[in-house]
C-alpha cells in the first residue's frame, strides 16, 4: 500500500540529485548555493569539533609539560655533574700550580731534596705538627729540615717506615737560629703557636733590625742548612728600660696552607745521618736558646 509512493519518492530524489549534479558540473549553477551552505554549516562544524580540539590540545599540553619537566631534570643533573667536574679541574689546576712552584723552588735549592705530601695536620696553640707520606724507607731521618716553596717549615721529629712527623717552626717548643739578610745580625726565632707569627728573641734594643727585614737560617746548630728563608719582620718595639727589643715576624712558608713539602739533605746532615744512623725518634729536636753561645756569635 505504501511501497509505491516511497519508491516514487526515492526515484524522484535520485533523479533530482542527478540533475543538480549535471547542472553543477556543466554550468556551475550550484556554486553560490554551495558557498552559502558552507558559511551556514561552518559554525556548526566548529562547535562540533571544539571538544575534540580541546581534548587534543590538552593532551599535547600535558605531554609538552612532562617533556619539559624531564628535560629540566636532565639539565639540572647535567649542570651538577659539570660543576663537580669544574671544581675538580680547578683543584687540579691549583695542585699543578703548587707542584710547579715546589719543583721550581727545588731547582734553586743547592742541597739534595725529596718531595713529600702532607697527610695529616695538627695545628693548635700548644702543638704545631704535620704528618708526611715519607718515612725511613725513603731515607727520612730525625732532624731533617723541611721546606715548602716559600721557606722553612720545620724539622722531622719522628720517623716510621712509611711516614714521618714534622715539628713546625711555629710550635711553641721550636727555636731556630737565624740571621738578618741585610746585615748578618744573628738571633733566634721561636714559635708562638700561631701559624702566622713568630717571636724574635735576644735582639738588643740598639741592634739594627727593622720591619721588612728577611730572616734566613744561619746554619748554627747543625740541623738547618744555612741561607734558607725563614720569616719577615713585621713588628719592632723598644720598651723603655728593657735590654731586648720586642720583635715579631711572619713565616715565609705557608704553614697552614702547603700540601707538598721538600725534605732537605745537606752535606752536613748527610754526614750526621751516616755517623748516627740509629738516631732515636725521641731525641730533642729543637734548638734551645743559649745566651752564652748567642753572645759568642755576636762577638
Amino acid at each position: 500500500m505504501y511501497g509505491t509512493p516511497l519508491t516514487l519518492q526515492l526515484l524522484l530524489f535520485v533523479a533530482l540529485s542527478l540533475a543538480m549534479m549535471t547542472l553543477d558540473h556543466r554550468f556551475h549553477q550550484l556554486q553560490s548555493v554551495r558557498q552559502a551552505l558552507t558559511l551556514l554549516i561552518a559554525p556548526l562544524q566548529y562547535v562540533v569539533d571544539l571538544p575534540l580540539r580541546m581534548l587534543r590540545d590538552t593532551g599535547e599540553t600535558l605531554s609538552t609539560r612532562e617533556h619539559l619537566l624531564q628535560e629540566n631534570r636532565r639539565l639540572h643533573e647535567e649542570n651538577l655533574l659539570l660543576h663537580a667536574r669544574l671544581q675538580k679541574l680547578e683543584a687540579l689546576e691549583r695542585e699543578n700550580a703548587r707542584l710547579r712552584s715546589l719543583i721550581q723552588a727545588a731547582g734553586h735549592v743547592p742541597d739534595t731534596v725529596t718531595i713529600a705530601e702532607i697527610m695529616a695536620v695538627d695545628l693548635d696553640t700548644w702543638r704545631q705538627q704535620v704528618v708526611i707520606d715519607r718515612g725511613s724507607r725513603d731515607g727520612v731521618f730525625v732532624g731533617q729540615a723541611v721546606l715548602d716553596a716559600n721557606g722553612v717549615m720545620g724539622q722531622v721529629v719522628h720517623v716510621s717506615p712509611m711516614s714521618a712527623t714534622v715539628l713546625l717552626i711555629t710550635d711553641p717548643s721550636h727555636a731556630l737560629p737565624v740571621q738578618v739578610n741585610r746585615n748578618g745580625l744573628r738571633t733566634l726565632v721561636v714559635g708562638t703557636g700561631h701559624p702566622d707569627r713568630l717571636e724574635v728573641r735576644f735582639v738588643p734594643t740598639s741592634a739594627d733590625i727593622r720591619v721588612g727585614d728577611i730572616l734566613s737560617t744561619s746554619g748554627l746548630g747543625g740541623r738547618f742548612p744555612a741561607d734558607y728563608p725563614v720569616a719577615e719582620i713585621t713588628r719592632v718595639e723598644h720598651p723603655p728600660g728593657e735590654a731586648f727589643a720586642r720583635i715579631e715576624a711572619r713565616p715565609l712558608a705557608h704553614i697552614d696552607r702547603s700540601r707538598e713539602i721538600l725534605l732537605v739533605l745537606s752535606h752536613q746532615q748527610d754526614e750526621r745521618r751516616d755517623s748516627n744512623p740509629a738516631e732515636p725518634a725521641t731525641k730533642a729536636t729543637t734548638e734551645t736558646p743559649d745566651p752564652d753561645r748567642r753572645a759568642t756569635d755576636e762577638r
